[in-house]
């Protein structure tokens, strides 16, 4: 990670998406934070570095946007978006959900390495979610999407050793696939009925689906977007921020 300084009044974060809230909440945590036209990025991120602005978080919305108007690492160049930016030198992008899921699943002493998973979405894009899951350990993982060139996108972005397999998410393929894995990771869409069984365990990143009554057990996965703040912040700012003492200012940043 670049080392950049601290956010100063000399030396702000910029915020790129976001509503007003999230700059007077950021003055919680000492940071001197402002909004940012968004209209033609790559003037903006060279106008911000000529600055002298430390970094930037991203809105969700303008992930995919500024991917391409900064330089991205491995990560988030896999991932076709950028979640924080840093101003030292170029300006550097990543995309922290890999780091912040693998920081989740600690906590939760869940073991990914040798499991085998399939990822339930609607399209690619949403797919694109768990993929950064893949990259933790897990041997086999099957793809459900609404059509089979989609689950065959994401498989192209396995990491190598993982033996991936495309699935349309309405054929019941699906089912027989299921009953072969550890994980059901959720990524888009309802979860078909009957997919989950007392043995698999429930990875939610939509926070839609639920375990109902099939004994199941659900990964907390509650701390993902304190955790993912906590990367952001830290590549923006070069500052470390504890995920517990964020929670305040997740409604700002949202």
């Amino acid at each position: 990670m670049p080392s950049v300084p601290p956010a100063t009044p000399d030396h702000p974060l910029a915020l790129l998406g976001f509503a007003p809230d999230a700059a007077r909440a950021l003055r919680q945590l000492g940071l001197i934070a402002v909004n940012v036209p968004t209209d033609d990025l790559t003037h903006v991120m060279d106008a911000c570095r000529t600055l002298k602005f430390t970094g930037a978080l991203v809105h969700p919305a303008l992930e995919a946007a500024v991917a391409a108007a900064v330089t991205p690492d491995t990560a988030a160049r896999r991932a076709g978006r950028v979640d924080a930016v840093a101003f030292s030198g170029t300006a550097h992008g990543v995309h922290t959900l890999a780091d912040a899921l693998g920081d989740t699943l600690g906590d939760s002493g869940y073991a990914l390495r040798g499991a085998s998973a399939l990822l339930l979405g609607l399209e690619a894009a949403d797919l694109g979610r768990g993929l950064p899951l893949t990259r933790l350990g897990l041997s086999i993982v099957g793809v459900g999407a609404e059509t089979i060139s989609d689950a065959e996108r994401v498989l192209r972005d396995l990491p190598a050793g993982v033996r991936g397999y495309a699935l349309a998410r309405r054929d019941p393929s699906v089912q027989s696939f299921a009953e072969r894995c550890d994980l059901i990771v959720v990524t888009g869409g309802p979860l078909p009925a009957g997919v989950l069984q007392p043995y698999h365990t429930l990875a939610d990143l939509t926070g839609q689906a639920s375990t109902g009554s099939s004994g199941a057990t659900a990964l907390d996965l509650t701390a993902l977007p304190l955790h993912r703040l906590s990367h952001q912040l830290a590549h923006a700012t070069g500052q470390r921020f504890r995920p517990d003492t964020l929670a305040p200012l997740l409604p700002a940043l949202h």
